[in-house]
């Protein structure tokens, strides 16, 4: 059976009369005899007592009127959920991010909520090289990422471009200081992020290159926890501007230029190529893309071509 022939059925029903049934459905009687023909052969049981003359149904008829109905009415109530998904009156956002590109969609989501104030979303916290194994696994739609993915299977966004600071304590020796070299840094005690990250592989690379010992002997699990311990004054970090600049700004920490350590990073929106992004994404997507216009630097909407 079919949903088409369920209407027709219950067309029947409540009018009690094949004829009438035609009239309302704007059909003629015999199509619609044919069809309940088909749904009583389909199901093997006579849904119409013909030998009455009021359309009274039989009791395998009552039985499927019930059914009939919830049916129909699951099938308006899944049309209206889609239409609310089509107009954002309804849905959810899943992206996956790691601890600090979460703190780069904050702007973006605080306008994307004010705009679709009915969409959920969650921000997974997730390994920035695991993203886009996450996302191929279908586990998430969009996710946030600090490198250049697999151009054939993920689409690039290019959405902030963010910078390293080196930061120390104000009642640090070097706080004072104008510019630094890294050779400057041979003696510092660096309290660094105990993830293994891109960041983390270029510091030891520029560290060896130059010929510097990196005294990295104490790792904390979270950027937050590295900045305070950095301002109670006990070691230096090299942290993404963006994690520390309100601290930066209240005095709480200095930053101070490293000249061998100036290290832009460009931090993207990813997703799947072979995908049909959900209404809510594309909104994301179209909000993080005016969010740029409006703001300008260091916020960027550039997708990046398929090599």
């Amino acid at each position: 059976m079919d949903l088409s022939q369920l209407e027709t059925f219950l067309a029947v029903a409540e009018e009690r009369s094949f004829s009438r049934a035609a009239v309302r459905m704007h059909r003629t009687q015999p199509a619609v005899s044919q069809v309940i023909r088909k749904l009583e052969e389909s199901i093997g049981e006579v849904l119409f007592d013909r030998a009455a003359r009021d359309g009274s149904l039989t009791a395998a008829g009552e039985l499927l009127r019930d059914y009939a109905q919830r049916l129909l009415a699951l099938r308006r109530e899944a049309s209206s959920a889609i239409e609310e998904l089509r107009s954002l009156k309804r849905g959810h956002l899943n992206i996956a991010a790691n601890e600090y590109t979460s703190m780069v969609l904050l702007p973006a989501l605080d306008a994307f909520r004010r705009d679709f104030p009915h969409i959920g979303i969650t921000v997974h916290r997730s390994l920035a090289s695991r993203v886009p194994e996450e996302l191929a696994r279908r586990t998430f739609e969009l996710g946030v990422v600090s490198f250049r993915p697999d151009t054939e299977q993920f689409r690039s966004i290019a959405i902030y471009n963010d910078s390293i600071d080196f930061i120390v304590a104000p009642n640090h020796p070097q706080a004072k200081a104008g510019r630094l070299s890294i050779k400057d840094l041979d003696k510092e005690i660096f309290i660094a992020h105990n993830v293994a990250s891109p960041l983390r592989s270029r510091v030891i690379e520029a560290f060896e290159r130059y010929r510097t010992p990196l005294r990295m002997e104490i790792e904390l699990p979270t950027i937050e926890a590295i900045k305070l311990f950095v301002a109670m004054g006990n070691g230096v970090a090299l942290l993404p501007h963006i994690t520390v600049a309100r601290e930066i700004e209240t005095g709480a920490l200095v930053r101070v230029p490293v000249d061998e350590l100036e290290v832009n990073r460009v931090l993207r929106v990813i997703h799947r190529r072979q995908v049909t992004l959900s209404y809510a994404a594309r909104a994301f997507l179209l909000t993080l893309r005016k969010l740029a216009r409006s703001q300008g630097k260091p916020f960027a909407f550039h997708i990046d071509r398929q090599s």
